[in-house]
């Protein structure tokens, strides 16, 4: 067996697997060295976040949990990239990596998987189980449904959606890009706009993470970084870093690029969905960083000293 060009590290489920599959896919179609069959290895890394699921992420550390052991793995030399959904890394990547490249991002919105037909929050039963471990989705249906009841819902894709057949939940909110990277379209009962649920920030992105300086890693993944993906979630991240986001506070955020001008709207709220914060911006696409800056500093501004800032 030939030794490997590329080793493309990424988590062991089902989704992250087939994010990992579109990274190759893209790669050996743009480079025919990279095509040759095992030209481009997966390894397969399980992470602390894949390990531990019977607590809310927001109490065991946040987002880290699902990169560190890839970023370990990256520092060691043991594969050559890591392939993340955006939305589970944090603002600031550590010193030694770089976000490489972003794939054209999927459809951003959070799906609304239900046992009753509906179309909407609205529409929900009063006192309906509605499954979530995210803050960001909480806050925001307790801003709209304080009759619902929310517990807590970790797992892989599958085991969620069988947590709604099986009566355990009346609904459950799941990112609509993992549901149709799965080919799971069809259990969608209805998504929900950003009006009624602002997405995470990147949420619908995958992105590589390699090692800063590593300039033939970063040749080859130069030609599949998709720039208006990589400007919308560049907008959003600023915002975030301003922020100094993490999964213990409610954030969402989402940027969209039409005819050359970024539209970014921010979110923060209250766990109980109390009080939140909306503020939004445009500016022309170059300026995607500093427009993520100014809706970072609006929300702090708007906020003042009820941001909930949680250690």
């Amino acid at each position: 067996m030939s030794t490997p060009i590329l080793r493309l590290g990424t988590r062991g489920s089902a989704l992250a697997l087939a994010q990992a599959d579109l990274v190759r896919g893209a790669l050996a179609a743009s480079w025919p060295d990279l095509a040759a069959p095992g030209a481009i290895e997966i390894v397969v890394i399980r992470t602390t976040g894949d390990r531990i699921q019977d607590r809310p992420l927001s109490a065991i550390g946040g987002k880290g949990l699902f990169t560190k052991e890839l970023e370990e793995a990256l520092a060691a030399g043991a594969i050559d990239l890591a392939v993340h959904s955006v939305k589970d890394l944090p603002a600031a990547l550590p010193g030694p990596f770089a976000l490489a490249a972003m794939l054209p991002r999927e459809d951003p919105r959070d799906a609304l998987i239900a046992r009753v037909p509906c179309s909407g929050l609205s529409t929900l039963p009063a006192g309906a189980r509605i499954g979530t471990s995210a803050l960001r989705r909480q806050s925001q249906i307790l801003a709209q449904r304080d009759d619902v009841v929310l517990s807590m819902l970790r797992g892989n894709v599958d085991t969620r959606l069988r947590k709604v057949e099986s009566g355990e939940f009346d609904a459950i909110l799941l990112a609509a890009a993992g549901l149709n990277r799965l080919g799971l379209t069809d259990r969608i009962t209805c998504l929900l706009d950003a009006d009624e649920m602002l997405p995470a920030v990147g949420q619908g992105a995958v992105g590589c993470e390699i090692r800063g300086g590593d300039a033939r890693l970063g040749g080859y993944l130069a030609a599949i970084d998709h720039a208006p993906t990589r400007l919308a979630v560049g907008a959003e991240r600023a915002m975030l870093a301003q922020l100094e986001g993490n999964c213990r506070t409610p954030i969402a955020g989402h940027a969209r690029l039409v005819d050359g001008l970024l539209s970014l709207t921010g979110l923060v709220a209250q766990p109980d969905g109390r009080r939140a914060w909306r503020f939004s911006l445009s500016a022309p696409a170059g300026e995607g960083e500093a427009l993520g800056r100014e809706v970072g500093l609006g929300i702090l501004e708007m906020a003042g000293d009820d941001f909930p800032r949680v250690a």
